[in-house]
């Protein structure tokens, strides 16, 4: 049966909204929503702004995506963005509100040649965590206060160097035993395995850390090699997992107890428990440990609580849209200061074919010739003239001309003027 539409119901499902509020809710349905995650594709309409912010499209046969890669996060990648290059991209969407426009925030971006590897880590990551090693439940608390920890890691790396000086800047003071191992190429994970397994025997271990410094895909893979991920979800002695930077994730991470971000991170973890401690034990009573136990609690009850609204609500968010409208406006300005210009481009045009139109040059041009032609009328007339064709001019003793020889007396002195000279003369 067809449903009527001319009479909507007079509920609350039908309440008008402004643009405004409806692309707001758009937004914050996509964002709380839809979960970061990896996109493949080619870019094209690459450009970078001024403001060090980069935008570019994402596109394969049946699609497009738009995208933005704000200046921090452009600043940490390694890939040459070109038209034409294939990627793949891990972000959040994200909705410009001013233009009503979803956009993909991009946070990393890897060649798609390394996409091979990101898809069998992927899938090694489902199968192990769909046999629940990844599982909260398998989790073996970290002692806050370690006494000898061990550190699976190259000996020669700077990683173990950066751990080792931030736990003497802290004061910190435990039994450290580094493990020595292969953290990259063939045969590391089994090295590492087998490090594991002598920790395990000498049973003298409270913590253990596995990890090395950043790199790329390849670099980090021995550390997602299931038999490398099975020994350390299985091991019996609490394990942190510090392997490269912050935005560098391996199964390991995951089948550890806690994830550090970088081994430098791991030191502070351990040594920030121990320091904590410390001064606790200077100045604590047994009410202050159940307060901050329930404080704690509270804490993450309300970090649980709020973890969905976080992105949206964050200031980082806010910034990153103000930046978007920053361009737009930007964009905007200056297509304004160019309509601007071609219009008084084009005035200033006219108003010079008006003024060549008036202008009095043409006119005293004609004037010029004429005023030439007669002068050279007035010069062929004058005296000078006549004497240069031969003729010459007769003067009496006074210097004026004598037109007629009746005018001439005998004897009478008289000067006859040439046109290079004058010749005094007597008339006989």
């Amino acid at each position: 049966m067809a449903k009527d539409v001319s009479n909507p119901p007079a509920d609350g499902r039908d309440r008008v909204e402004t643009v405004s509020e409806f692309t707001r809710r758009v937004k914050v349905l996509l964002e709380e929503g839809l979960r970061p995650g990896w996109v493949r594709g080619e870019v094209s309409n690459l450009r970078a702004q001024a403001s060090g912010h980069v935008y570019f499209t994402l596109k394969d046969a049946a699609a497009q995506l738009a995208c933005v890669l704000f200046r921090g996060d452009a600043g940490r990648q390694s890939v040459a963005l070109r038209d034409g290059l294939q990627v793949l991209a891990y972000g959040e969407v994200s909705v410009y509100e001013q233009r009503g426009q979803y956009q993909l925030i991009v946070r990393v971006l890897l060649e798609d040649g390394v996409g091979r590897l990101r898809q069998e880590f992927e899938r090694l990551k489902q199968r192990l965590a769909d046999e629940g090693l990844f599982a909260a439940g398998r989790k073996i608390p970290i002692p806050r206060m370690p006494a000898t920890v061990g550190f699976i890691t190259s000996p020669t790396g700077a990683a173990v160097q950066d751990f080792i000086r931030i736990l003497q800047r802290r004061g910190w003071r435990g039994r450290l035993i580094v493990l020595p191992a292969k953290v990259q190429g063939e045969g590391a994970a089994a090295e590492m395995i087998g490090m594991l397994q002598q920790a395990e025997a000498l049973g003298s271990f409270d913590l253990l850390v596995i990890g090395r410094g950043g790199g790329s895909l390849e670099d980090l893979w021995a550390f997602n090699e299931e038999p490398l991920v099975r020994a350390v979800a299985a091991c019996p002695v609490p394990i942190v997992s510090a392997v490269g930077h912050e935005i560098d994730f391996t199964l390991c991470d995951f089948a550890a107890d806690v994830r550090a971000e970088t081994p430098s991170a791991a030191a502070e973890l351990i040594s920030s428990n121990y320091l904590d401690g410390c001064e606790r034990a200077k100045r604590a009573a047994e009410g202050m440990e159940t307060a901050l136990a329930n404080a704690r609690e509270r804490t993450r009850e309300r970090l649980d609580h709020a973890r969905s609204r976080l992105r949206l609500l964050s200031p980082r968010a806010f910034i990153e849209q103000s930046h978007l409208r920053l361009d737009d406006f930007s964009n905007r300005a200056a297509a304004a200061l160019r309509a601007g210009v071609q219009v008084h481009r084009q005035r200033l045009t006219a108003l010079a074919g008006r003024y060549r139109t008036c202008s009095p040059e043409p006119r005293i041009g004609l004037e010029s010739h004429r005023l030439l032609a007669l002068w050279k009328r007035l010069q062929a007339a004058s005296p000078q003239s006549v004497l240069n064709r031969g003729f010459a001019i007769v003067r009496d003793e006074q210097g004026r001309p004598v037109p007629r020889r009746a005018a001439v007396k005998t004897n009478q002195r008289l000067t006859n003027e040439f046109a290079d000279g004058s010749v005094r003369v007597r008339a006989e």
